[in-house]
């Protein structure tokens, strides 16, 4: 019960999700491509459990870092799975320079990034991460033009709450371009 202003949080904060800013555009359900995602300030808290654990902690740090520091969340949030780091987007109207390290919260400032993405519909779990990220890995050995650069992120674009038949979702393996000097895309 003493988490229940923390569960009512959550959840307005996520049913708001819709109408947050959008870090980059989404890819399209069933659809792979290689994309480049832009610069973007991250923030981040880590386990060592795994993301899609249960009681991973990983969400409430973020949260409390946000509420506290008045920033407007961003979608989509990022994840590693294992060990479990989350990443929420800082929206373009909070300055980087005025975001510090906590113990519980790092600050993560990227460079522009290529990946190899494909979009997903359904529930957030640790068998359709696998599952997508091995068509996405199919999908790369027949485009030799792209080398796999470090391992696969979960991207998720909605709440934890949304029903499963309408959470989109991607997983993103960074790529680099090889044998060709053409522009990404």
């Amino acid at each position: 019960m003493q988490h229940l202003p923390y569960l009512l949080l959550f959840l307005l904060h996520f049913s708001l999700m819709s109408a947050a800013e959008r870090a980059y555009p989404r890819t399209a359900v069933g659809c792979m491509e290689i994309k480049t995602l832009p610069a973007a300030t991250l923030i981040a808290s880590r386990s060592e459990a795994k993301y899609f654990d249960r009681n991973n902690g990983l969400f409430m740090p973020l949260f409390r870092y946000i509420q506290s520091n008045d920033i407007a969340m961003t979608t989509p949030v990022e994840s590693e799975i294992s060990p479990g780091v989350m990443y929420f987007h800082i929206g373009k109207a909070t300055a980087s320079e005025r975001l510090i390290n906590t113990p519980s919260v790092s600050i993560h400032l990227m460079a522009e990034r290529h990946v190899a993405s494909i979009g997903l519909r359904g529930s957030y779990s640790a068998e359709n991460f696998k599952t997508g990220e091995q068509q996405l890995a199919a999908w790369l050995a027949i485009h030799p033009n792209y080398q796999r650069a470090g391992a696969a992120r979960g991207v998720f674009w909605n709440s934890p709450f949304m029903p499963a038949l309408f959470k989109r979702s991607e997983i993103h393996i960074p790529v680099t371009k090889i044998a060709s000097t053409a522009p990404y895309n």
